[in-house]
């Protein structure tokens, strides 16, 4: 009879058990770590940097720039102050528990509140697998349309938390905001959504606001 091995299977499992076992660590630690999710092109980089303007005096900041092989934004986030290190995923599409486990090794949280990890641009692969983040973000930029729920729905329902980006230009595209709510709320009714503009600075102190309360409730 011949054996057959579900691999995926054994490869979810295996990736749970790590994150579960990550994320604990990270409780004990009191280090939040929020992984970001986003396509190509959304304004994440420019969000973040945002974001730590918001918080650097608040909270110790860590970053990791995970790219298939580039480190431009971990050079633009350096500019900002916070801690950063790059992550190269050698072709990979996501990261898996492990990989984030190496990262935050070798970044060493010991002196990190608030670390981020700012996952490969994309919106399918990053979905699948749990890092063991604290929480999960992912953002939309308005350019991308509000259709974005019914194609990638798994993305949408795995998040804590949307920033709908670049809100100041959605004059100049057909996006509307109510049909995407409805949408994602369908999706998962627990999502807390902020508009944003990273460009302008609308939207940042309430998504600020949500990251002061996250991290409160996770060192309590």
């Amino acid at each position: 009879m011949l054996k057959v091995i579900e691999i995926k299977e054994s490869v979810f499992a295996d990736n749970n058990r790590e994150a579960a076992e990550l994320r604990a660590k990270l409780k004990e630690e009191k280090t939040f770590l929020l992984n970001l999710m986003s396509s190509p092109g959304s304004g994440k980089t420019t969000t973040l940097v945002r974001t730590i303007e918001a918080l650097r005096d608040e909270m110790r900041i860590g970053v990791m720039e995970a790219d298939i092989d580039s480190d431009v934004d971990a050079h633009t986030i350096r500019k900002t102050g916070a801690k950063v290190i790059q992550l190269h995923t050698g072709g990979m599409c996501h990261l898996t528990a492990g990989m984030t486990k190496q990262g935050l090794d070798a970044l060493d949280i010991s002196d990190v509140d608030f670390c981020v990890l700012e996952n490969v641009g994309n919106l399918v692969c990053p979905a699948e697998f749990d890092t063991g983040a604290t929480k999960s973000a992912m953002i939309l930029s308005v350019p991308e349309g509000d259709d974005k729920p019914l194609k990638y729905p798994l993305m949408f329902q795995v998040v804590d938390v949307l920033l709908i980006n670049k809100i100041d230009a959605v004059d100049f595209f057909n996006f509307d905001f109510e049909a995407c709510r409805e949408r994602v709320l369908k999706l998962n009714p627990k999502i807390e959504i902020i508009p944003i503009s990273a460009k302008t600075g609308e939207g940042i102190d309430k998504w600020a606001d949500w990251i002061r309360r996250e991290v409160k409730a996770h060192n309590e």
